[in-house]
């Protein structure tokens, strides 16, 4: 169950790295707040495949998951009911503001990661 995969990593590096030049470069109305949605599950599922060995529906779901428990928790305002609302780390990694739209985002980085695996990747 337990493995390095150096594609996996690799991909979730170069994902991470397109993540900070977004955060750091893009203020708009797409690409930061959408795109940006899209490619952290990416990111997290590439990040879990680079040492899991497991099967990709149960990443998948398992990150779709957490991504979904993450945005509730931004509903309950958990970064200010736990006196962190002056962490930039925590406003940025929790979030601030629950959107239905970023459950949607959320769906489609997972639908990409598994047409891309289960389609993509298998032909070859």
């Amino acid at each position: 169950m337990l493995t390095f995969n150096k594609n996996y990593f690799g991909f979730a590096i170069l994902i991470f790295s397109i993540e900070v030049l977004i955060a750091l470069f893009v203020n708009d109305n797409f690409v930061r707040p959408y795109l940006g949605d899209v490619l952290v599950v990416i990111l997290l599922y590439c990040f879990l495949k680079s040492f899991l060995k497991l099967p990709v529906l149960i990443v998948a779901l398992f990150v779709l998951a957490f991504s979904f428990a993450i945005e509730f928790l931004q509903y309950l305002n958990i970064v200010e009911k736990l006196s962190l609302e002056k962490s930039k780390i925590a406003r940025t990694v929790i979030g601030t503001s629950f959107s239905w739209i970023d459950l949607l985002t959320y769906i489609a980085g997972i639908a990409i990661v598994i047409v891309v695996e289960k389609y993509w990747f298998k032909k070859k």
